[in-house]
């Protein structure tokens, strides 16, 4: 049996975003979360996170979003005091550690104060696995003791955190038939699948490059045929990652 996380970025994002994500939980497949601490849904994220205990929530670390939860940075910002946008990463863009160790500890410690336990880290846009950035995720989540997104090779790192077997990008992945799952992921017991299931509101359509796909994953994730397909006890289980490790 495939044991299947099936993860949504971007908590907090907005009200529309979260009422999606809460919608492709509570009437679709959607198991897990990760919440932006730096955005303006965030107080709401919180009260439906609480309101909805079964949703896995994890922390989604930003550096290319929005405005830093700390004052006086000089290298994750620019001359407004907003981050920088994921181009500016492309290059060989200076970032100091000890400020994006400062900030990123802010927005777990953020995520902490809400009274929520997270239950894995993983990061906007991917920056996590930058080279110059990926020591600093890993001592945060090393410091946090918290499972992290496959989204890095470990192996060249020498870090040892738990995480799935794989990860996939591509949500489209839940609307083939059970075989071509299997199949995909012959070999893995665990596997996350990200997706960006959403409404869509005036500040997600003025603030994201990619607004109005996350209305299609969220019918995909709530169709009847994706839910009898995914819930097939038989074939899958839907857990978070709260459940890694458990009955080992």
């Amino acid at each position: 049996m495939l044991k299947l996380i099936i993860n949504a970025d971007d908590f907090g994002y907005s009200r529309a975003v979260n009422y999606g994500i809460i919608d492709a939980h509570t009437k679709g497949v959607l198991t897990s979360t990760t919440c932006l601490t730096n955005m303006p849904g965030l107080e709401h994220a919180f009260e439906l996170g609480k309101q909805h205990k079964s949703l896995g929530i994890g922390i989604h670390l930003t550096l290319t979003c929005g405005r830093p939860l700390l004052d006086h940075h000089q290298t994750l910002v620019d001359a407004d005091g907003n981050f920088k946008k994921l181009h500016h990463y492309q290059g060989k863009a200076y970032i100091n550690p000890d400020e994006l160790y400062r900030e990123w500890k802010a927005q777990i410690e953020a995520f902490l104060a809400s009274g929520l336990r997270p239950t894995h880290l993983d990061s906007h846009h991917h920056i996590n696995n930058r080279e110059s950035i990926l020591p600093v995720f890993i001592r945060l989540a090393e410091e946090y003791q918290l499972p992290v997104r496959n989204n890095f090779d470990q192996e060249a790192t020498g870090s040892k955190l738990v995480t799935t077997d794989q990860f996939e990008y591509n949500p489209e992945i839940m609307l083939a038939d059970t075989p071509t799952i299997l199949e995909q992921y012959s070999g893995a017991e665990t596997v996350e699948i990200m997706c960006h299931p959403a409404y869509l509101d005036k500040f997600i359509m003025e603030n994201s490059s990619y607004a109005t796909p996350r209305l299609e994953e969220l019918a995909a994730m709530t169709h009847p045929e994706t839910i009898e397909k995914l819930r097939n006890k038989e074939h899958f289980e839907l857990i978070t990652y709260q459940d890694l490790g458990r009955g080992e």
